[in-house]
């Protein structure tokens, strides 16, 4: 897990940075849109939903914009009809990346994901070829100066996660996608901040990857981060914390 903790580092701060081209917003509006569609305008009854506004919120999306996005996935307004589409492939060192997209044109987004791949030195592959490598779980990062260890590990088992490890100046603790709620809320109740909060795919197991190819590596993310339709980038590589700051420090 040592690539995906360090991967959030980065992705992160880029998303900072995205939200000043309107880039997450745009990536949220359709995750709500999808959510909304497919379970319903209320927060309350929709899980997706709800962390999909929540997300929202973290972003400062305006209450506007989110009410609109639900309004247009239930049909109460007319918008967009966006697909849910996954693509697999391999990068740099036999990497493998699963990819989750949203598009309203299935058939020019595959073309475009394929190019991307082409021109940083990956290759897409058939459905099924990486997904095995990969399994739903909740995730949290919390700075280790929000709580104590031992404090935490008890508190977040009783609420139903499987485990917390420690990774550099974070803890890190997986759940079942369905004890994903309650942890998060208990973590909430007992004023615990977390960095991280979300249902993500986690990999099985990992890959080190080091010098070029990780830069490679690193640019094949960023590329596939950047474009419009893709909402998610999930990864099994491990790089060396030197050559991850090397990267941010590059831009």
């Amino acid at each position: 897990m040592s690539g995906h903790s360090k991967w959030h580092t980065i992705k992160h701060k880029k998303a900072a940075a995205d939200s000043k081209r309107g880039k997450v917003f745009t990536k949220l509006i359709k995750e709500i849109t999808v959510a909304a569609r497919q379970g319903g305008g209320r927060s309350d009854a929709n899980p997706s939903l709800r962390l999909a506004r929540e997300k929202a919120k973290e972003a400062n999306m305006p209450a506007d914009n989110i009410e609109r996005a639900i309004k247009k996935g239930t049909g109460e307004l007319e918008g967009a009809t966006y697909e849910k589409i996954m693509y697999e492939g391999y990068g740099p060192s036999g990497v493998a990346l699963y990819i989750e997209a949203l598009s309203d044109n299935k058939n020019r987004t595959t073309a475009e994901i394929r190019n991307i791949f082409t021109k940083h030195g990956g290759n897409m592959a058939g459905a099924g070829s990486v997904a095995w490598m990969f399994e739903m779980k909740g995730y949290f990062a919390i700075p280790k100066g929000a709580a104590n260890e031992d404090a935490l590990m008890a508190i977040a088992l009783d609420a139903g996660a499987e485990d917390l490890t420690s990774e550099g100046d974070t803890f890190e603790i997986k759940t079942l996608p369905q004890d994903f709620d309650n942890v998060k809320q208990t973590l909430v109740k007992n004023s615990i901040k977390f960095e991280t909060a979300e249902l993500t795919m986690i990999p099985k197991s990992t890959i080190r990857i080091t010098g070029e190819k990780a830069k490679q590596l690193l640019s094949l993310i960023d590329a596939l981060e950047d474009h419009d339709d893709v909402q998610n980038v999930y990864s099994n590589f491990d790089i060396p914390e030197e050559v991850l700051k090397e990267v941010e420090a590059e831009g």
